[in-house]
């Protein structure tokens, strides 16, 4: 192993606060394990971290979130993994279970590549809490994508959700969480609905049996849509990824008693939406801020069982990050992966 390794540093909330940073390999601690860094998914989050608009965290820090690894060397109080164990991070590091922590007062919002240290490095050092084992039925490059838009999904639609072979879930977009979302759900049994602005991305995938339906939504009135292909009844999971005033659009096409999962805010955090729908459906409208670790190894199980493959649309090299930022800007089917060996 070498003394010395390279790691991203954001020094100012911007694009052009991004460098490339030869530096030393970090020291293990006893509770702690060393882990060599083979693929790290980027997310949109990534972009709002470097814009500075998820808060002023401290200067220089390493973005990302998302990563999958090698365990290299372990502290001496570490029983749960050992070297050459496959390892995935985990994006809120202490949130085990249960209800999200913090207070009414303070949400927590302590995840990694924000308030902890991020994973685009090529060694990383953590607590062996913050870590869970990969899945045995994926690659490096796919297992990375699972902290973060793989456990959202699954957080949304089975964890809180129950998503039940027979019903209907109405996906928003074709990015990390959107595929993810359909992926698990026709692996469940749903009926799944996909909505987007491109016709490419629509075709693609409906060619790889990711949507029973597709509706291309600068095309056709998307809601109406919905009506006819449930026969009015509406939709019983919806991912809502745009966010701001499409709320209301959500309301219109969910089914009396469904679920709304708030995931995306790409059309502004400030959400808007006629109240009568919400009071004569009665849906629930639930915030999705990822999952806790039991949700995470509950995805690695299921993805082994179900044999779900993620998405991958392009991988750049550790070098390459403002490429692969670009292509994230742009919009992506599936993930954007820095893949290590490249």
């Amino acid at each position: 192993m070498r003394d010395l390794m390279k790691r991203w540093e954001l020094s100012a909330f911007s694009r052009d606060g991004l460098s490339l940073e030869q530096v030393p390999v970090p020291i293990v601690g006893a509770d702690e394990v060393l882990v060599r860094v083979n693929a790290v998914a980027l997310n949109y989050r990534d972009q709002d971290v470097i814009a500075g608009r998820m808060g002023a965290f401290n200067l220089p820090m390493t973005i990302g979130s998302d990563m999958s690894g090698t365990v290299v060397e372990v502290g001496k109080s570490v029983e749960k993994f050992a070297v050459g164990n496959r390892v995935i991070s985990t994006f809120f590091p202490d949130w085990k279970d249960g209800r999200p922590l913090g207070s009414g007062r303070h949400p927590n919002y302590q995840s990694l590549g924000g308030f902890y240290p991020g994973v685009l490095s090529e060694y990383v050092t953590f607590p062996a809490a913050w870590l869970t084992k990969g899945p045995s039925s994926l690659d490096e490059l796919e297992a990375s994508t699972l902290p973060c838009a793989g456990l959202t999904a699954w957080y949304a639609l089975v964890e809180l959700g129950r998503v039940e072979k027979g019903q209907t879930v109405l996906i928003e977009g074709t990015g990390g969480v959107a595929i993810f979302g359909a992926q698990i759900a026709k692996a469940k049994g749903a009926t799944v609905i996909l909505v987007s602005g491109s016709g490419e991305k629509l075709e693609r995938a409906k060619a790889l049996g990711l949507a029973d339906f597709v509706i291309n939504r600068t095309r056709e009135d998307w809601v109406e849509r919905v009506y006819e292909i449930t026969s009015d009844r509406g939709a019983d999971h919806i991912l809502e990824i745009v966010g701001g005033p499409h709320l209301a659009k959500a309301l219109e096409a969910v089914a009396p008693g469904g679920r709304i999962s708030m995931i995306g805010v790409l059309e502004g955090g400030q959400l808007s939406a006629s109240v009568g729908p919400l009071l004569l459906k009665g849906p629930v409208i639930q915030g999705i801020a990822v999952g806790h670790h039991r949700a995470q190894e509950d995805v690695v199980k299921a993805i082994d069982e179900l044999q779900i493959k993620p998405i991958i649309d392009a991988r750049y090299g550790l070098a390459d990050l403002q490429k692969a930022l670009d292509h994230l800007s742009r919009g992506a089917f599936g993930k954007i992966v820095v893949d290590f060996s490249l």
